[in-house]
């Protein structure tokens, strides 16, 4: 059974080496062909611990009575597979283990729509109850039959995202051997054996199926860990990219939107943009969002995920199909390149960057400068971009929070234009989300801001 889901902690990993292929015989041949190679499902073994050291990490952080030093998620792989695009057919999986896994859909989440223009790219996905990681590769051949170009994914499932980025290296080292060397799969097969999950019986094909474990969870106070390979950082990237449009998109966050991000390949970058929108709405504090549905990172989706986001309440999500912009049912926020824009009427008012806005953008940029100075004068530990970036929201919502609980918990209930200014909102130009916060949440407090569009 899989037991840990995704509340890891952040862990922050010195970069290593590629991984290497691990070196086992090749598995007996047979099984149902997609290309040969690859037995039936192999029996189940012991977990194994991966100790910090042997993963290369640097450094844990940790918070008292949460974690002990040696507390690693270990390897859950419950799926690898290899997907090719056939000129005649379209994509198609060509080679699985284990083989009674449900792995329908798989071959379009990992090769996302428009990929043909690309040379390479890597893909976060959702698959039923496991996430799943794809690494893509475009090699030009001479062959008229696959008209000038091969295209393959290597990919993996597992049932937290978190553990994910372990597998990048290899997946990318494995795609580019695909196309090269097509079918030979001993390499996967042995990773599989190395790294697979021990899961319920009947979890493959109409079996039951483990819970699905979301991150960030406003009920925990450690947040996800996730491997940045973008090569400026992930959460340094998303704040140049957006610039002052991250507190609009953090408001729509905390109010658990269905926010959908629209961008044409490469979708990698992308998938960590959905990553760092969740991040956005973090709570630490214990009893506050019990009413609230938890923030759901989709990560890429495609028309076939349609029916299944038609019955999400919050997700945050991106695409590479310009389709999905007139499907407005199914999104409450829609992020195109910069431009953040709803279509419901009474979400419009925070989409206005206000004061209370701009003033915490300048102390995120202002804090950023800082840690930059100290990274480069090298004073003693400093720590990472990414845990500024998480740990300036999650004190901001803290605050926030902390001060509703507060007026709730008071006789009168009233919660003033001095209460918004204290936790660092605009009394004005925020009413609108306090409103819709308050009611999202279920705290009862009685707003006496006054709207200024009424007499």
């Amino acid at each position: 059974m899989v037991e840990r889901g995704d509340a890891a902690p952040l862990l922050r990993w010195a970069e290593g080496p590629a991984v290497s292929p691990p070196q086992a015989p090749d598995p007996p041949a047979g099984g149902r062909g997609w290309g040969g190679g690859g037995g039936g499902r192999p029996a189940a073994e012991p977990r194994r611990r991966r100790e910090p050291e042997a993963l290369g990490a640097s450094e844990v952080l940790l918070q008292p009575g949460r974690l002990e030093l040696g507390d690693v998620e270990e390897d859950q792989v419950v799926a690898v597979f290899v997907v090719t695009f056939d000129p005649r057919s379209g994509n198609m999986v060509e080679w699985c283990l284990p083989q009674d896994i449900d792995l329908e859909g798989i071959e379009f989440k990992s090769m996302a729509s428009g990929s043909h223009k690309i040379q390479s790219d890597f893909i976060y996905f959702r698959k039923g109850p496991f996430f799943g990681l794809a690494c893509f590769a475009n090699m030009p051949v001479e062959s008229e039959l696959e008209r000038g170009a091969r295209m393959k994914s290597v990919g993996v499932l597992s049932p937290s995202y978190t553990l994910l980025y372990r597998y990048m290296h290899f997946l990318e080292n494995q795609v580019r051997h695909q196309l090269e060397t097509p079918g030979h799969y001993s390499h996967l097969a042995a990773f599989y054996e190395d790294k697979k999950g021990v899961l319920h019986a009947g979890s493959g094909r109409g079996g039951s199926l483990p819970p699905v474990y979301w991150l960030p969870s406003i009920h925990r106070y450690m947040y996800p860990e996730m491997k940045i390979t973008h090569p400026a950082g992930c959460m340094s990237q998303f704040i140049k990219f957006f610039g002052e449009q991250i507190l609009v998109l953090w408001k729509f966050a905390l109010l658990r939107k269905r926010i959908l991000i629209f961008s044409p390949p490469p979708v990698g970058v992308v998938c960590y943009r959905v990553y760092c929108c969740c991040c956005l709405a973090n709570v630490s504090l214990p009893g506050i969002g019990s009413t609230v549905p938890e923030s759901k990172p989709f990560f890429y989706v495609n028309v076939a995920d349609i029916e299944s986001l038609e019955v999400e309440v919050s997700y945050v999500a991106c695409t590479t199909e310009k389709i999905f912009e007139e499907k407005r049912e199914l999104y409450d926020v829609y992020v195109d390149n910069q431009n953040v824009k709803t279509h419901h009427g009474h979400l419009q008012p925070l989409l206005k960057i206000n004061g209370a806005d701009r003033e915490k953008y300048r102390r995120l940029n202002e804090q950023r400068q800082m840690l930059l100075y100290s990274q480069e004068v090298g004073d003693g530990y400093t720590p990472c971009e990414e845990d500024l970036f998480v740990l300036f929201f999650l004190e901001e919502n803290n605050r926030i929070f902390q001060t509703l609980l507060e007026v709730s918990a008071s006789q009168d209930k009233t919660l003033t234009a001095e209460h918004a200014r204290g936790m660092g909102l605009d009394p004005q130009g925020d009413r609108s989300f306090l409103m819709d916060l308050l009611e999202a949440y279920g705290i009862d407090v009685m707003l006496v801001i006054d709207n200024p569009c009424c007499p």
